[in-house]
């Protein structure tokens, strides 16, 4: 049975946790990765960076981690080139979670921080 985006239950959750996994890895190391290159490095389902579904999988893992109390993971995920910055699904994502979305780069910068914060102490 395929979920709401056409993918196996295993497949999406193997690329959840895959996705998971490698922002986790890059907060350790208090940096930032591409959308081009996280898609790159998801085994379990083939992306690309401008998928919406691509987006799901991102908010489905900030949500649950914010929820835990680390912050929206996805913080990490941005523009290669440009403003190196998450791009606007992330902040509607913040706004729904309670975040003061009024300045874009002050709320991202929070974020990151947070979840920098929690993930290189680990």
């Amino acid at each position: 049975m395929l979920n709401e985006y056409g993918f196996s239950e295993t497949k999406w959750r193997a690329a959840r946790h895959e996705a998971r996994r490698i922002m986790i890895d890059r907060a350790r190391l208090r940096g930032q990765i591409a959308y081009s290159e996280l898609v790159a490095q998801i085994q379990a389902i083939s992306f690309d960076p401008h998928d919406f579904r691509f987006g799901y999988l991102l908010g489905e893992i900030s949500t649950a981690e914010d929820a835990a109390g680390r912050g929206m993971l996805s913080a990490v995920v941005v523009h290669k080139s440009d403003d190196m910055q998450p791009g606007p699904g992330f902040f509607e994502l913040a706004s729904e979670l309670g975040r003061d979305t009024s300045d874009v780069l002050i709320c991202w910068v929070n974020e990151l921080k947070k979840v920098h914060a929690y993930w290189a102490g680990k």
